[in-house]
C-alpha cells in the first residue's frame, strides 16, 4: 500500500464502530501464538494499555505494515480492523 492508500484505509476504520467481542474473536484466531492468550505478552508485547501509548492511528499502521519484527503485516477488511481496535481499546 502506498502512503495515500494506507491514509484512506486508516481513515475509513476510524470511521467505523467495532465490537469489542469481534475483536477478541479475531485476536484470539490471529494474535495469541504472539501476544498470549491474555493479551500480556508471549514473544510479543503485553497489549494492555497499547491504547494509552500508541494512538488508533500508530496501532493501524503498526499492525498494518508489521513493524516489529516477527510480526507479519496484516492487511484485513476494515471493519475486522475496528473490531481489533475496539478489542485493544477494552484492555485499559
Amino acid at each position: 500500500m502506498n502512503h495515500l492508500e494506507i491514509n484512506k484505509y486508516i481513515i475509513k476504520i476510524l470511521k467505523l464502530n467495532g465490537s469489542t467481542e469481534e475483536g477478541d474473536a479475531l485476536f484470539k484466531l490471529n494474535c495469541i501464538g504472539y501476544h498470549g492468550i491474555t493479551a500480556r505478552g508471549l514473544v510479543g508485547l503485553d497489549l494492555h494499555s497499547i491504547t494509552q501509548r500508541l494512538n488508533d492511528k500508530e496501532i493501524i499502521k503498526q499492525v498494518t505494515g508489521g513493524l516489529t519484527p516477527p510480526m507479519p503485516n496484516f492487511e484485513i477488511n476494515p471493519l475486522y480492523r475496528s473490531n481489533l481496535l475496539k478489542y485493544l481499546h477494552s484492555l485499559e
